[in-house]
């Protein structure tokens, strides 16, 4: 009897394991509706099989490659493949998610550089984010905006001058290529170092190259760490190129929602729109002006309606968007850009003729605007540059009429004088970020004749004594004007004695050093 309950024993030592082994690799079940690859093309597929799929609805392909269900028909739909599609081959099965493309939001993903999908690009950790969000969201109803009434300032003169933007206006940044477009906006993310402003730029079928130029620019000027890199290269699959803004989008909402202060560039959307035309003419919807989609106007106006300033019962966030486009021998009424002329509040236009001539930046004051950032203007810009469009405006048809060579009166060349040094004042160096207060000081002394006496080509020169005398002898004034005080005219009095005892020191030691 001993003997049989040892045996029993060793033969449950042995089976036990194995039972219990065979228990976890019982076959479950899994509910799934499998539709299979028809045929692949550059960056689309389409796919059968599917009986109740959804408009939008993420789809996986056989190694985790996504697509979006975009073109439905009864038997069979057109999909957009977040993804090379090299791997894929007909026959391949083809899986529902039940959700729509999201992406992960929150503070993780500040500092660094991603895809269109939210998956790091830095070669950094995987992002663990508490929150995703659907990169189509739609856009805030009129009742929770609530209007513009706080400046972003760019550092940038001619900009905060003549072509004001406030928090939660969409600005326009058009010209032709190479004329210094991403450079304005790459300084308008670098000046927002001490504003508490989060900022989020776009890359959006760029070289590498010029990514890599961006990212090094941001280090260099210690903006990382306020800012999220959303990168969808042009090497990249055009549905990458496609949803990156919209994801963007998304994140930067996230932030507003918690009423912070977001501002986002998009660069550019000339190449966003010539991969959805790719991708529409792929999927063979009707091709309408210029080969483009019917709703191409759509894509864009639901993505820039997104940016706003909220109530502050909504939360008192903001998001500003700072769109590019890219124009053709300077034709600003082409398709694209007409359009997002027209959806935005303002565009700031950059003349390859200025280029040419080392105008930098060059900004065509007479042909930009901004339709809502003048009533947010500090109100010590306002009463220095109040009137700088319309003077420098009368100045380039002056200098255009002078080059008749035709005799001029001396008011004439007093405005050509002053229109000169005005233009001289304008000119800025790349990431040479510049504070309201030191540019209302530059442009006061252009605008009320202390750079007449000094040669052009000096004025630069002159322009920096002046801003470091500001600095020094001037700091109470500064933090009035900072603040949003008036200018007055006692200050306003102070600051042009300041300004002309600097230039006449300077004169003076200049003339000692010549002798």
């Amino acid at each position: 009897m001993a003997h049989q309950t040892s045996f029993d024993d060793l033969q449950d030592d042995i089976f036990a394991p194995l039972e219990e082994a065979l228990a976890q690799l019982a076959p479950a079940l899994e509910m799934a509706e499998i539709a299979h690859v028809l045929s692949v093309g550059n960056g689309v597929a389409e796919v059968a099989g599917f009986t109740d799929l959804r408009a939008d609805e993420l789809l996986t392909f056989v190694g985790g490659v996504m697509g979006i269900a975009s073109s439905l028909r009864v038997d069979r739909a057109g999909v957009i493949v977040l993804g090379a599609t090299d791997t894929l081959r007909p026959g391949d099965p083809v899986r529902r998610t039940g959700r729509v493309v999201d992406v992960p939001v929150g503070q993780g993903l500040v500092g660094r550089v991603v895809d269109g999908l939210g998956r790091p690009l830095d070669g950094g950790d995987v992002i663990d984010a508490a929150e995703r969000l659907p990169i189509e969201q739609p856009a805030p109803p009129i009742m929770h905006r609530g209007p513009v009434q706080v400046p972003l300032q760019t550092g940038i003169k001619a900009v905060d001058a003549a072509i004001p933007i406030g928090r939660g206006q969409r600005e326009l940044i058009l010209g032709d290529r190479q004329t210094g477009k991403t450079a304005i906006a790459v300084d308008a993310i670098l000046n927002q170092k001490d504003t508490g402003v989060l900022s989020i730029y776009c890359a959006i079928g760029q070289r590498a190259s010029a990514v890599a130029r961006v990212i090094q620019s941001l280090r260099e000027g210690g903006a990382m760490e306020r800012t999220i890199l959303v990168v969808a290269s042009g090497e990249d699959a055009p549905g990458l190129q496609f949803v990156a803004p919209y994801a963007a989008t998304s994140m930067a909402e996230h932030f507003m929602a918690e009423g912070r202060d977001v501002l986002i560039v998009y660069d550019d959307l000339t190449r966003h729109a010539r991969a959805y035309r790719e991708l529409s003419l792929l999927l063979r919807r009707p091709p309408g002006r210029e080969a483009y989609p019917g709703d191409i106007f759509y894509i864009h106006s639901r993505l820039l309606e997104r940016a706003t300033q909220l109530r502050e019962e909504q939360g008192g966030g903001s998001l500003t968007a700072l769109p590019v486009v890219e124009t053709q021998a300077q034709n600003i009424s082409a398709y694209i850009p007409t359009n997002l002329i027209s959806i935005t509040d303002g565009q700031i236009y950059l003349s390859p003729s200025l280029f040419e001539k080392g105008h930098l930046p060059a900004i065509d004051i007479g042909t930009s605007v901004s339709r809502v950032g003048g009533k947010v203007q500090l109100p010590a810009f306002r009463a220095v540059a109040g009137n700088l469009r319309l003077m420098y405006a009368q100045f380039e048809e002056l200098e255009t009429f002078a080059r008749f060579g035709t005799q001029l009166d001396a008011e004439t060349r007093r405005k050509l004088t002053r229109g000169l040094r005005v233009r001289e004042v304008l000119k800025q160096r790349e990431h040479d970020q510049l504070d309201a207060p030191e540019q209302i000081a530059a442009l006061l002394a252009a605008t009320e004749g202390l750079y007449d006496e000094i040669d052009p080509d000096d004025v630069a020169e002159a322009e920096k004594t002046v801003r470091k005398a500001v600095r020094e002898e001037a700091g109470d004034i500064r933090d009035r004007i900072a603040a949003g005080e008036k200018l007055k005219d006692a200050d306003r009095e102070k600051l042009i004695s300041v300004m002309c005892d600097a230039l006449s020191g300077a004169q003076t030691e200049g003339g000692d050093g010549d002798a």
